[in-house]
């Protein structure tokens, strides 16, 4: 397999309109990296890229300590697997999986060879003579990588693979890639609008947003230490909830003091670190999971309950704090708990904040 490297890669269209701009990092031997992010982010775009099915406006791609940017896609020893999976409807699953060995000219008995072994990863045996249209999702889905495996690239790359697969499918073939990852060794990059695919299969995680990365960590990192407010809120489900306001002192404390009377104290110890923000637009950022409802603490708020779902082990709370609407996530109360009010608390360890959109540590 390979390390793949970007350095300061852009890509500009016509009209000046920046689809990636400026991006650099690594991809490790044998690394799986997932390329995360909102609509026209540049995920795509940089994915193209790394394949050669986009010219680059600037900057370098190496792959295996190459320089690729002149190097045809056919060249490059990649293999790249489909939102749509790509196949030809009037072959067999066999055949969809050996015509790019063909192509190469490799014998007859190597194909039959490397095809018959990749189906035995894939559980396709069974299926190598069946045509796509009597296939399920899933199953053209494994042909798809199938097709990508046969060949035994340096580096795979996979666009959006699952978005047209039903949510229970999804699940399985996240884990089946995932899975196909650690026997294979391969070097992968994934690209999806999926925070939660991204972090069930990254090893580490790219978040960008309007052709920029916002932060590169792995995924637990990420979830715990966002470095900014749109990082904060894209990855976790459901999203952090934000209280917005300005840091004032209150009783020589610093504090987030919001509109409709929200008023969030933190600690003597932080009066130092904080205090150079006075008067600066903040966050207070609270996941779902970490508001206590009916906890008990000195601060403490009555937010009014505006719906329940219950998901079984737990429900979601919408609570209306003071105008800000908020979503918390725990244990179902009782049965009888409809749309009344709740006390609520923010346990100070949970608790993230924001200045000008730039995350300030607590700690």
């Amino acid at each position: 397999m390979a390390k793949v490297e970007l350095k300061n890669v852009s890509k500009i269209y016509m009209g000046g309109h920046k689809a990636v701009d400026n991006v650099s990092f690594n991809i490790d031997d044998k690394e799986f990296v997932v390329l995360v992010g909102p609509s026209g982010c540049g995920k795509t775009t940089t994915l193209r890229m790394i394949a050669g099915l986009e010219e680059l406006s600037d900057g370098e791609i190496f792959i295996d300590g190459k320089p690729v940017k002149n190097v045809p896609p056919k060249d490059r020893n990649i293999a790249m697997v489909f939102q749509n999976y790509a196949l030809y409807p009037h072959m067999t699953v066999y055949e969809n999986m050996a015509f790019g060995l063909k192509i190469r000219k490799f014998p007859k008995n190597e194909i039959k060879k490397m095809v018959e072994e990749t189906a035995e990863i894939l559980e396709l045996e069974k299926l190598l003579n069946r045509k796509p249209k009597v296939l399920s999702g899933g199953q053209r889905q494994r042909v798809a990588l199938g097709r990508a495996i046969v060949r035994k690239p340096k580096v795979f790359l996979f666009d959006e693979p699952l978005s047209n697969l039903d949510a229970k499918l999804r699940v399985q073939m996240r884990a089946e890639i995932s899975k196909l990852h650690r026997k294979l060794g391969a070097t992968m990059i994934y690209v999806t609008h999926d925070q939660r695919e991204a972090m069930t299969m990254g090893d580490r995680i790219v978040v960008m947003k309007d052709g920029i990365i916002r932060q590169i960590d792995k995924p637990l990192r990420l979830y715990r230490f966002p470095k900014d407010q749109f990082v904060a809120g894209f990855i976790g489900s459901p999203a952090m909830n934000f209280i917005k306001g300005k840091m004032v002192f209150e009783n020589g404390l610093p504090a987030l003091r919001a509109s409709g009377g929200f008023l969030y104290r933190f600690d003597e110890r932080l009066k130092e670190k904080l205090s150079k923000y006075i008067n600066e637009n903040a966050a207070l950022g609270i996941r779902p999971e970490n508001i206590a409802l009916n906890g008990s603490s000195e601060q403490s708020y009555k937010a009014e309950i505006e719906l329940i779902e219950p998901l079984g082990a737990e429900s979601l709370y919408y609570l209306n704090l003071f105008g800000d609407k908020l979503i918390a996530k725990a244990q179902p109360l009782n049965d009888d708990l409809k749309y009344e009010t709740v006390g609520i608390t923010f346990p100070k360890e949970k608790v993230h904040l924001f200045v000008n959109e730039k995350a300030v540590s607590l700690k």
